[in-house]
């Protein structure tokens, strides 16, 4: 039966902010040696690219519902749209490291409100006949940017220039702003209600400061005391937030849900999992290049490997959450996952790019399918009245938690350095820093093993082929 029009355009245009911050973020992790040797700093502390990135997304993720239904759905997803096509041009006439971290915060303001944005507009423009075929065409960006970046990104840093490769976002994000002239509806509330701007301020200031406190430690911007009062400031913020939501009638992010035992496990028991998780993408193409003296070309042809494994597991993982449940994949399935990030660290000089190949393959499969687990737990005892507010929570937790592994990997790969006495990164560096993340995949076992037996039996029984987005 074919889609209707409004069913297959609306998330064609979507799909297009998907898979411009998906490619965005892949080119960029495997370009950051390169870029940083441009920028005049040290590799490890590209980790600050990446973090303010993330702390773009987690400050403004809370509000972009409520901003939609102020300003209208169309303006809001094509002003994010243009917002980060800007934040990309920003990267591109970066000079300094100060300026690509602040590109890059303008990019997260812009994917923050973009993806969730885009959601809601197919939410209110597709007919729920077809809604479930138009979100399978979300995940086509998913698959496709992961698969594509690396190599992309590679080739361009090794054969033209890395600034270039901020160049790619700009047709297709100028594509998506004319569809969206031309088909999406500016559709918005008459009354919103308002917004707990004072709660906002807290989460966001706390969460900014703690996550870029921490990224500085033992950096070469500001000094330690300086970053580690950062940290105790956002520390104190993030606390009174707590106290604050505990009391506030609807607050920005209401904690309240993590009482939820299923939305417990997927939040808490994921966000440790996603540090170790998180810190991948950063650790594995700087090891491939500084410690194995790759090409970015060469790395980014290898890094996609996992992008496979991860497609190959969007095959089976509803049939594995059917036979075995969710308690028990998210167990086991996190020794695996722990284990495939650990083996990173065993790579070599003299290691045949086949078997690194072969390992990271095998490496996107077990975290796809705890990632997959994860996120269709969240919503196995959610109210639906509540579904908005707990994809608040669960995204803001998400996206700090990819941050935190990011920043710990930098701290851990900067200490064993500085430990073995090298100048600069070696291979033999590495290995601490893959092994002590893996260490979060275990970590998380204690809280997944809290589940009931059956907990989202209804949801693993109900799936039939189509999984939910890996990350």
């Amino acid at each position: 039966m074919p889609l209707a029009l409004g069913a297959f355009i609306v998330p064609l245009i979507v799909a297009c902010a998907m898979f411009m911050e998906s490619v965005d973020s892949t080119v960029l992790v495997t370009s950051l040696p390169a870029l940083a040797r441009s920028l005049g700093h040290d590799p490890i502390t590209m980790k600050l690219a990446i973090t303010a990135y993330v702390i773009g997304l987690g400050v403004f993720i809370p509000v972009c519902g409520w901003v939609a239904d102020r300003f209208g759905s169309r303006t809001v997803f094509r002003t994010a749209i243009g917002i980060f096509i800007a934040g990309s041009l920003l990267c591109a006439a970066s000079t300094s490291l100060g300026m690509f971290i602040f590109a890059r915060f303008v990019q997260g303001i812009g994917g923050a409100m973009m993806v969730p944005v885009g959601r809601i507009i197919i939410f209110r423009s597709v007919p729920k006949s077809d809604f479930l075929r138009a979100v399978n065409y979300l995940t086509i960006p998913a698959l496709l940017g992961p698969v594509i970046g690396p190599p992309l990104g590679g080739f361009i840093t090794t054969y033209l220039h890395w600034r270039l490769i901020f160049f790619i976002n700009i047709p297709i994000g100028v594509l998506g702003i004319w569809l969206a002239n031309r088909h999406i509806a500016n559709v918005r509330e008459a009354h919103p209600g308002r917004l707990d701007w004072f709660g906002f301020v807290l989460s966001a200031g706390g969460a900014s400061l703690f996550m870029l406190g921490l990224s500085l430690v033992g950096g070469e911007l500001v000094s330690n005391s300086r970053s580690i009062a950062m940290c105790v400031a956002g520390g104190v913020l993030l606390v009174a937030y707590w106290w604050y939501a505990q009391h506030a009638v609807r607050p920005v992010l209401d904690l309240s849900l993590l009482r939820i035992p299923s939305f417990n496990a997927s939040v808490l028991g994921g966000s440790l999992f996603r540090i170790g998780l998180g810190a991948v993408p950063f650790l594995l193409p700087l090891a491939l290049q500084e410690g194995l003296g790759m090409s970015a070309f060469k790395s980014g042809s290898i890094t996609c490997a996992s992008a496979f494994g991860s497609m190959f597991m969007k095959t089976v993982a509803s049939r594995v959450l059917r036979r075995y449940g969710f308690r028990t994949v998210l167990m086991y399935n996190a020794v695996f996952a722990g284990a495939a990030i650990a083996v990173y660290g065993l790579f070599f000089p003299g290691t045949p790019h086949w078997v690194i190949w072969i390992v990271v393959l095998l490496g996107g499969f077990f975290p796809s399918l705890q990632f997959t687990s994860l996120n269709t737990l969240a919503y196995a005892d959610i109210p639906g009245a509540d579904v908005g507010r707990a994809t608040s929570v669960a995204s803001v937790v998400q996206q700090i938690s990819l941050g935190l592994g990011v920043t710990i990997a930098g701290l851990v790969l900067q200490l064993s350095r500085d430990l073995q006495g090298h100048t600069t990164v070696a291979w033999s560096d590495f290995w601490p820093a893959f092994l002590v993340v893996s260490l979060f995949s275990l970590a998380s076992i204690p809280v997944t093993a809290k589940l009931p037996l059956g907990a989202g039996d209804e949801i693993a029984r109900g799936s039939r082929g189509s999984s939910s987005t890996a990350h």
